[in-house]
């Protein structure tokens, strides 16, 4: 049994990874190495470009338990996440390098993986094929998975926020601490007054952005919105958004207004900003952070981009395996398929593999139902009365369960049905 998986992000690497240890040859395909897209920074698998941050790991809420599922089904991704995981207080962060070079290496020294740094140009319909481009694909593979899916394409525009170097903040001017003192003071927060902050906002909202050429209009995955767009919503956005102060008192006292800061690396010495992704020049980015007093003289290492993210219109062209209904020997997984986020591309990875695994030995499918979090995203993208898709978080409203539960222990009785059912699954399919 041979299986061709296109692309290293989250998805394949995920997919890769279950195939394989399930005796299934791979042939990987990355092409970083040859045609790198503007958005990555490295040559390795499973690059976090936007955060570093997998969010929450409590697992009463949707994306915490989501990661349990995966935990349950031996995710490369969560084994890589917890194995690189920095401080960030409730939520799980990662060192960015350790994390996408764990799994490069796992990937790479597998006996049942044969990568190739190549680009795909074309898939081939008769070979069983997972497609984890990635919502960046571009080029003729573009053009190649337009066509299977009847040009059925849409899009949305999201952001990255700038990173700093930890020794150009004032830290006279900042303090430690997580929301809530949820955690032990892992976030650096830099307070603003309302002087401070009206200034700030005065400069942000004048501030020039690049021209992206292809934007005919502004199409935002909300999570990700660019800072300065909210800003222009009015101040109020930002204060109730990632400038929000409430839980982060200092000394009594409560900012005005607050920008917070989370490690990015695990010798301390970068750091992004929270919430600020931006497709601001690059001399506006400056020009913006400095009117933050402990950001005065910040080093920025990297800028904030913007970029386009392409999905398919899954509804139409996808089952609730993640399997091509007019095209049953290719799956399509990863943002490209219309979930949205780092650990619901992996999980869309995990679970198409499996069902790949199943399809190959000619056994019907076994189905993760909507009682799960990972069966309820597959479900939500594969909703035939869905009339446009908008890409969506891991999230408990799509959540469904016939087992009796009250508002107070709605979230429990979910955890308990779904940890359950992913076992029961796993069962199923491995024995």
């Amino acid at each position: 049994m041979e299986v061709i998986v296109i692309g290293a992000g989250l998805a394949g690497s995920e997919a890769a990874w279950q195939l394989a240890k399930r005796g299934v040859k791979v042939k990987l395909y990355e092409k970083k190495r040859v045609a790198r897209h503007s958005a990555f920074k490295t040559d390795d698998f499973a690059e976090l470009i936007c955060s570093n941050s997998l969010r929450s790991n409590n697992i009463e809420n949707a994306v915490g338990l989501l990661k349990e599922e995966m935990r349950h089904l031996d995710s490369l991704i969560m084994e890589a996440a917890d194995k690189n995981a920095i401080d960030a207080g409730s939520s799980l962060a990662c060192d960015r390098e350790g994390f996408s070079s764990y799994i490069t290496e796992k990937l790479r020294s597998h006996p049942n993986i044969e990568v190739f740094d190549e680009e795909v140009k074309k898939i081939d319909i008769d070979k069983p094929t997972i497609v984890a481009a990635g919502p960046l694909c571009e080029g003729s593979l573009s053009e190649a998975l337009a066509e299977l899916c009847d040009k059925r394409y849409l899009y949305f525009y999201d952001a990255i926020s700038p990173i700093i170097e930890k020794d150009s903040i004032d830290m006279s001017k900042a303090y430690y601490k997580s929301r809530y003192d949820k955690g032990e003071g892992d976030y650096i927060n830099c307070p603003l007054t309302k002087e401070e902050f009206d200034e700030f906002y005065k400069t942000l909202i004048a501030a020039p952005c690049i021209e992206v050429k292809e934007m005919d209009k502004e199409i935002y995955f909300e999570g990700c919105m660019p800072f300065e767009v909210m800003a222009k919503r009015g101040k109020e956005t930002l204060l109730f958004g990632p400038m929000k102060p409430v839980g982060l008192e200092y000394e009594g006292k409560r900012p005005y207004a607050v920008c917070q800061l989370r490690q990015d690396n695990a010798i301390k010495t970068l750091y992004n900003i929270v919430g600020f992704q931006t497709h601001l020049t690059f001399g506006a980015q400056k020009e913006v952070l400095s009117k933050i007093p402990a950001l005065k003289n910040a080093h920025i290492v990297r800028y904030g981009v913007m970029h386009r993210n392409t999905y398919i219109d899954a509804p139409r062209v996808l089952d609730a395996h993640y399997q091509m209904i007019r095209h049953p020997n290719v799956f399509v997984v990863g943002q490209i398929a219309g979930v949205e986020g780092y650990v619901e591309s992996a999980a869309s990875g995990l679970y198409g593999a499996l069902s790949m695994a199943q399809y190959l030995k000619g056994a019907e499918i076994k189905e993760l139902g909507q009682d799960t979090i990972i069966g309820s995203m597959a479900h939500y993208i594969s909703n035939p009365t869905i009339a446009k898709l908008t890409p969506m978080n891991a999230n408990f409203g799509i959540f469904r369960t016939d087992e009796p539960y009250t508002k107070k222990d709605k979230r429990q009785v979910f955890v308990r049905v779904a940890l359950a059912n992913i076992d029961t699954y796993r069962k199923a399919i491995d024995g």
